[in-house]
C-alpha cells in the first residue's frame, strides 16, 4: 500500500511539471499568438504529454516495457481523451465564454486522474518496478 502512495504521489508531482509546460506553451501560443481555443490546447497538450510519459515511464512506474508499444498504448488513450477533451474546451472557451485557463486547468484534472489509472491499470500493468531504476532500490532494500 505505502508503494502504491509513493507511486501515485510521483505521478501527481511529474504531473504539475508537465502541467507548468502545458500551461506555458498554452500560455504562449494563447496571449503571443491570439489563436482559438483548439490549437492552443493541442500543442499544449502535446508537449506535456511527452515530457509526463518519460518520466513517469521511467521513475513513476519504473518499466522496462518495450517504449514503442508504451508509447501507442498511451496513444489509444489519447485518441480518446483529446478529441473529447478539445471539443469540450472549445465548446465552454469559446461557445460560452468561459475563461481559457478554467477551461485548461479542468482539463488538465480530468486528465490527471484518467491517466493515472489507465496507466497503472493498463500501459504498465505488467511491467511495473521492472527497470534499472527499480532493480536498484530492490539492492539498497537488501542491504
Amino acid at each position: 500500500m505505502n508503494k502504491e502512495f509513493l507511486r501515485t504521489v510521483k505521478f501527481f508531482l511529474f504531473s504539475i511539471s508537465a502541467g507548468v509546460i502545458e500551461i506555458l506553451a498554452f500560455t504562449l501560443m494563447n496571449e503571443i499568438f491570439s489563436l482559438p481555443y483548439w490549437p492552443c490546447y493541442l500543442t499544449a497538450l502535446v508537449l506535456s504529454v511527452l515530457w509526463n510519459f518519460t518520466l513517469n515511464r521511467r521513475y513513476t512506474f519504473q518499466s522496462a516495457n518495450n517504449v514503442p508499444k508504451a508509447m501507442l498504448l498511451v496513444a489509444l488513450f489519447y485518441c480518446v481523451f483529446t478529441p473529447t477533451s478539445t471539443i469540450f474546451g472549445s465548446y465552454l472557451a469559446d461557445t460560452l465564454g468561459w475563461n481559457e485557463y478554467l477551461v485548461t486547468v479542468i482539463n488538465m484534472c480530468c486528465n490527471f486522474v484518467t491517466e493515472y489509472l489507465y496507466d497503472r491499470f493498463v500501459v504498465f500493468r505488467k511491467t511495473l518496478d521492472t527497470n534499472d531504476v527499480a532493480a536498484k532500490a530492490r539492492e539498497r532494500e537488501r542491504e
